[in-house]
């Protein structure tokens, strides 16, 4: 189920103007940048402990970051959780009357699969859950 928080994910309407805070004034490390083109968006990533911070700028005007930055603008957008079996908890989420916008898993940044439950139905917190690939996994161990 779910292992650790895996990162907080932050809208912004620009990265470059971001980035300074997170690296100068916080003195976060810059893990890098990546376009996730099915979402529309190009997130920066920031380390604190073993979490991850992840601004997110639209590059679309309908992207879902697009719309939540007209309505609300800047802030936090999402808390995603890393599990073992992205399939078993969604199933586990819909299990319990949660809503879910994606009822199967879609590709996200890092090579992660990714599910989005409804915020409606996580006391307004739109939740991430997110599962590493096994060869991302892999990967880092050799680090």
């Amino acid at each position: 189920m779910i292992e650790k928080i895996s990162h907080i994910g932050i809208a912004v309407h620009n990265l470059e103007e971001q980035m300074s805070y997170y690296q100068n004034v916080l003195g976060l490390p810059f893990l890098g940048t990546e376009e996730v083109t099915d979402q529309k968006v190009k997130v920066a990533m920031f380390g604190v402990g073993n979490v991850r911070i992840e601004l997110l700028e639209p590059t679309a005007e309908d992207s879902p970051i697009a719309k939540f930055l007209e309505k609300k603008g800047s802030g936090v957008h999402h808390i995603a959780y890393e599990v073992d079996n992205i399939e078993k908890t969604i199933d586990t989420f819909q299990k319990n009357s949660l809503k879910m916008i994606d009822t199967s898993p879609r590709p996200g940044a890092s090579g992660t699969k990714i599910a989005f439950a409804h915020p409606k139905s996580t006391f307004g917190v739109l939740t991430e859950l997110c599962q590493e690939e096994s060869e991302n996994l892999e990967n880092r161990k050799d680090d």
